[in-house]
């Protein structure tokens, strides 16, 4: 079956530059996707976009350019709720990724120990109006209570703007509940500010709130460059990233985006966002947390940090 992308969306950043920060060793990117590739596993007919194609071995071929050890594969929602490409990955990886999948209400018990048999960890739950549609949150809650005995999370994505409505919801979880992207706050605004400050609350009152501190290319109104050289990008991001990660240290992940959905704008070069690390995460004790501790303690939690 062929599939063409949605007009004006960019395709993912074929070469990839080097990154000069080395993460540590065991590091985990913590929020990547595969798509398709269409031909094998088709989109969603319900899809509100259509990517290009990022195959798994594009995903590991990725991992290993950056140096990291480790992926958490999120499913898209250009698959709906049809796992199977994400699936595959994880069956392919070699125990080297964990997956959160998308599942509905009328899941199977024997299906969800399938998922999780083939490494799926949690749940996404998706907010952001122009890529989903509105799921009532009754059935969310019901499923967030049946994945809860097997230990899984759920993974949330919302914007800033939408929090105050679903904070009752988010607080009611049975389970840890992982932000994508710092719950993409407007970084025109300042970091102590009562948008911010609002998301700041959820973690401080609730400990099983955590956080990715990703996806400043999403966020960043100053672009991929800045006026001190070329890898110091995204320097708007900086401050609400490295807020999380100092107050929260034991609460917070990384991850590439990696192909990056959704974007026309630019591209950007996943070994920028590499170099981006050492800005928000800035000593060797912080980065470890990051990279390594929060990660292998999610996904990974009967092994320890050092083995693969």
């Amino acid at each position: 079956m062929e599939f063409s992308k949605t007009p004006g969306w960019l395709d993912w950043y074929a070469k990839p530059s080097q990154p000069q920060f080395i993460p540590p060793p065991g590091s985990v990117d913590a929020h990547c996707h595969v798509f398709g590739p269409g031909a094998q596993f088709p989109y969603a007919p319900e899809r509100k976009y259509t990517p290009c194609d990022a195959s798994k071995d594009q995903l590991f071929a990725l991992r290993d350019h950056l140096g990291f050890a480790r992926n958490v594969i999120v499913q898209a929602t250009c698959h709906g709720a049809d796992n199977r490409a994400l699936v595959d990955a994880l069956q392919h990886s070699e125990g080297r990724a964990r997956g959160i999948a998308t599942v509905r209400r009328g899941i199977s018990d024997q299906d969800l120990q399938a998922l999780h048999a083939a490494g799926v960890r949690g749940v996404r739950f998706n907010f952001v109006k122009r890529l989903v549609d509105f799921t009532p949150k009754d059935e969310l809650l019901e499923i967030a209570r049946r994945i809860a005995p097997l230990g899984w999370h759920v993974v949330v994505y919302f914007e800033a703007v939408d929090l105050p409505e679903l904070w009752d919801f988010f607080t009611a979880l049975p389970t840890t509940v992982v932000v994508d992207h710092m719950g993409r706050p407007d970084v025109g605004k300042p970091v102590d500010g009562p948008q911010f400050e609002l998301f700041v609350k959820l973690m401080r009152e609730h400990d099983n709130v955590w956080s990715k501190v990703s996806c400043p290319e999403r966020l960043s109104l100053s672009g991929p460059r800045a006026l001190d050289g070329e890898r110091d990008a995204y320097r708007d991001v900086v401050p609400f990233a490295r807020r999380l990660v100092e107050t929260f240290p034991d609460r917070v992940l990384w991850g590439s985006d990696w192909p990056h959905p959704n974007l026309r704008e630019h591209m950007p070069d996943d070994g920028l966002l590499v170099d981006f690390i050492p800005h928000i995460a800035t000593s060797a004790a912080l980065q470890h947390k990051l990279l390594v501790d929060n990660p292998m303690r999610l996904y990974w939690p009967e092994q320890s940090a050092g083995e693969l």
